[in-house]
């Protein structure tokens, strides 16, 4: 009996750890919970719910007067057979996403890789090169309006310094898309310049020493060392540049308001010119719908090709 006894109680004493483990990690997930808790009331209610609302509304035509009429595919139907205007819409919103995202990595990259060298004052720079981020886009369209103006702008006062002929930036169908695409780089690259900034400072000192023992060269080095190891900061700023240009609408709406004709149409400001402009809230919700399932299955497929370009550092 008194060896029974004795089990008993070492098996109770291995137990009683556990049991406190487990009652201490219900008391932090309560806790994670509550914490949480303000962040997810907002998701579902300003996030969440509106998603819903637009794919309920996309079934229904309304024009924000008479009462909504159950529709079902009506709406989808009428985009892809009878709407003109859409694949060009479409067109112009995936030559911008594709120019856009190429010169922003592009344009974000080599100032990484300059801020990222032995420069006096690099502070100042990259403040410097940041602060068009946090301007706000309608005011960065207005003062880009006004550079781009034919007669007295600054871009054209430039242009003919140098001998060029001046260009009616904002009134050309060949200049316009051009026009917006060198503004949004402007404005957007010290985003991902920072990001990329930061994954270049994580690189190991050794493994470029040790490359430069072996007679590497600076381009070498940058191409073969660096690129492969920020892979995964490209991949995260190549998915949230190409989500964004998707979306773009403020800018566009502001410096060209999709004009010359159709020549900056873009999908964000043609849903918002179908639902509060000419008040079809039900095909403007379709279009919706579309725009969110184009950038939901590009960035499948990014995640997708990821695995044979992105490396990630295994230990």
């Amino acid at each position: 009996m008194k060896l029974v006894n004795v089990s008993m109680i070492k098996e109770g004493e291995k137990e009683q750890p556990a049991k406190q483990n487990k009652i201490k990690g219900q008391r932090h997930g309560r806790t994670a919970f509550w914490f949480l808790l303000p962040n997810l009331s907002g998701f579902l209610v300003f996030t969440l719910t509106p998603i819903l609302a637009v794919f309920v509304l996309s079934l229904f035509e309304w024009s924000l007067i008479a009462e909504p009429k159950f529709v079902g595919l009506r709406n989808y139907i009428y985009l892809f057979t009878s709407d003109s205007n859409f694949i060009r819409v479409l067109l112009n919103t995936i030559f911008f996403t594709i120019v856009y995202l190429t010169l922003n990595l592009l344009v974000s990259l080599t100032f990484a890789a300059w801020l990222n060298q032995k420069i006096k004052g690099i502070a100042v720079y990259r403040a410097i090169l940041f602060l068009p981020v946090l301007v706000p886009p309608v005011a960065i369209a207005l003062i880009w309006q006004f550079m781009y103006e034919p007669s007295v702008g600054l871009i054209n006062h430039l242009m003919e310094a140098i001998g060029l002929s001046a260009v009616n930036w904002l009134g050309n169908e060949d200049y316009a898309m051009f026009a917006l695409i060198i503004m949004c780089v402007w404005q957007q690259f010290g985003y991902n310049m920072l990001i990329f900034l930061a994954a270049l400072k994580g690189i190991p000192q050794t493994i470029l020493e040790a490359a430069s023992i072996d007679g590497a060269k600076p381009l070498t080095k940058f191409f073969k060392i660096s690129i492969p190891s920020i892979s995964p900061a490209i991949l995260f700023a190549m998915v949230m540049t190409l989500i964004t240009s998707f979306q773009i609408f403020d800018q566009v709406f502001i410096l060209t308001n999709g004009g010359p004709g159709y020549a900056t149409e873009v999908l964000g400001l043609y849903i918002y010119k179908n639902a509060f402009e000419w008040f079809q809230m039900g095909y403007g919700a379709a279009l919706a719908v579309v725009l969110f399932v184009i950038i939901l299955i590009v960035t499948l497929i990014q995640l997708i090709l990821q695995k044979k370009w992105v490396h990630y550092e295994t230990k």
